[in-house]
């Protein structure tokens, strides 16, 4: 053992005390280049020999257990020297006590799984006097490294904090916006510790309106975004501000409802808004932390589209709820094939009805050609659904999008495939339009706080036509595909399912979309299968938690 260097255990691991600072970590390792771990990045080998293969277990163990000391121990160069990427590594992990100013920090490693390996930290932040602490978990990843061979932690982010992104790093301070608190539409406060989901919402609330609101600053730990536009995400709150009241139409029942419901399924997300107003009831996605894929995603939304195609189709006279259309297993659109699941058909005495309630591809591809307008369905989603007109919600968001498109494209346009892009936010608005005619632009912060102004739509739906749409939403939810997931949805309801085929994926994603008197809501989960199946039930927890 080095000179100057005391060990003591400390909750069942060793704490390594250099310089009255204290870091809790594993016992500093001897000899490890012996046991070929470290030597630096995977920059030259050593010998001339490079050993090649997959890491063994025991290159695991000793790999992440002496880069979890170095970096405990806040030494950020020894520890860099463990990662494939010193250049990146070392500021970032010295960063950890110069700029997040962590004090003390004890890593508890877990069983590994194959080359991963899971801890937990638990830190002490200390700021100007102000001391408090912070535990979170994260993983590493040992991998060998390419022209080394060496046994080496993958750099990434992460590995310091798990909602760390590239080109992000930790700070503490004085935070650099006023602090507020945000309330649902019946002033219960909404706390990212309560509702996860909103954390990133929240932070971006805080952002556009915590100077408005009039707030005041405090002392916190944050990650400083990468986008000079874009949100800083806070992680520790060491000294409060004085936060200024920020209303939102959130509800706090729907969204309880809303974070339990994605938790039933990874990579899920979900919206909910009411039709009359347009104001957004609940925003949900599984993983809680990072992206807000409900309102800024983009992915084909499947069958789910079905619902604008539908509106256009009876718009101009080419279809109606209760006249017969043809649905054969496939169809042959210039040269691309497309069939319906499993390769069903219908008699050609079922109505308009029956198809979409059933979700028939070819009953939809086959009436392209009669609109004689390539972008016809762009025009229908963005002068009737308002999706492409740039809403401003009050928080960020991403619009739908239906770009001109010909030939095959625009057949797998009809049903949600191709280029079409939506989230859960924008299938949430289209149902609720297709439930009232009239599209109200969705928000989550009232306008008069700031006075923004909101998107329009060029025209409503007719009344004859709004009731064919919803009369066939209401078919889709008592009898066809979305019957078993709406059965225990009460009320005047409606649905539509959707799965879109993703390059890549083996399975598809799942997609649904339903109404119960005035609220509606959209989901999709990342490899879900049918839209019955995963998003379905999430969208019926959230609409029951409405009623």
């Amino acid at each position: 053992m080095r000179s100057g260097v005391k060990v003591a255990v400390v909750g069942g691991v060793f704490a390594v005390v250099v310089g009255g600072v204290g870091y809790g970590a594993y016992n500093v390792l001897d000899g490890l280049g012996d046991s070929g771990v470290g030597g630096g990045s995977d920059t030259k080998a050593t010998s001339s020999e490079v050993k090649t293969g997959p890491v063994t277990e025991d290159e695991i163990a000793e790999t992440s257990k002496a880069f979890l000391a170095a970096w405990a121990k806040g030494e950020a160069t020894v520890a860099a020297e463990l990662t494939n990427n010193k250049g990146d590594a070392e500021p970032a992990l010295a960063g950890y006590s110069e700029s997040a100013h962590v004090t003390r920090a004890v890593i508890t490693p877990g069983p590994a799984t194959g080359s991963k390996v899971p801890y937990t930290v638990k830190a002490t932040v200390s700021y100007e006097g102000t001391t408090k602490p912070w535990t979170y978990a994260s993983e590493l990843t040992v991998v060998r490294g390419l022209t080394t061979g060496r046994p080496l932690v993958d750099w990434v982010p992460s590995v310091i904090h798990p909602e760390l992104g590239k080109g992000e790093s930790l700070e503490t301070g004085e935070s650099k916006t006023a602090s507020i608190e945000a309330v649902d539409r019946n002033g219960n406060v909404l706390t990212k510790e309560k509702y996860p989901s909103l954390g990133a919402i929240l932070d971006d609330l805080r952002k556009r309106y915590g100077a408005k609101a009039g707030g005041t600053i405090g002392i916190e730990t944050w990650i400083n975004s990468a986008n000079a536009d874009g949100v800083d995400k806070t992680l520790l709150t060491l000294v409060k501000g004085k936060p200024g009241k920020v209303p939102t139409t959130l509800d706090a029942n729907a969204q309880a409802a809303a974070e339990t419901a994605v938790k039933q399924f990874a990579g899920a997300s979900v919206v909910a808004v009411k039709p009359s107003t347009g104001e957004i009831r609940a925003v949900a996605n599984n993983p809680a932390t990072g992206f807000n894929t409900a309102m800024q995603g983009k992915q084909a939304p499947g069958s789910t589209m079905k619902i604008v195609t539908a509106a256009l189709l009876i718009e101009k006279g080419l279809a109606s709820a209760n006249s017969p259309v043809e649905c054969p297993k496939e169809v042959l659109y210039q040269g691309n094939t497309f069939h319906n699941l499993n390769y069903f058909s219908l008699p050609p005495t079922d109505t308009f009805t029956s198809s979409f309630a059933q979700s028939c591809n070819t009953a939809f591809i086959k009436l392209i050609d009669d609109t004689k307008d390539d972008a016809a369905l762009g025009k229908e989603a963005r002068d009737v659904f308002g999706i492409g007109l740039e809403w401003k919600t009050g928080v960020a968001s991403v619009d739908g999008s239906v770009p001109e498109a010909t030939g095959g494209e625009a057949a797998a346009q009809y049903i949600g495939q191709g280029t079409v892009t939506m989230n859960a936010l924008n299938m949430a608005s289209i149902t609720a339009t297709a439930r009232t005619g009239t599209f109200r632009q969705p928000v989550l912060v009232p306008t008069g706080l700031d006075g923004r102004q909101l998107a329009t739509a060029a025209r409503s739906l007719s009344p004859n036509v709004t009731g064919q749409l919803t009369a066939m939403m209401r078919a889709t939810a008592s009898w066809g595909t979305g019957k078993a997931a709406m059965s225990s949805v009460r009320g005047d309801k409606g649905a539509k399912t959707g799965s879109a085929e993703v390059g890549g994926q083996s399975t598809s994603n799942s997609w649904f979309t339903g109404f119960s008197n005035d609220l509606a809501a959209a989901a999709v989960v990342q490899s879900g299968g049918h839209g019955g199946d995963a998003a379905g039930p999430v969208v019926a927890a959230v609409l029951r938690a409405g009623q």
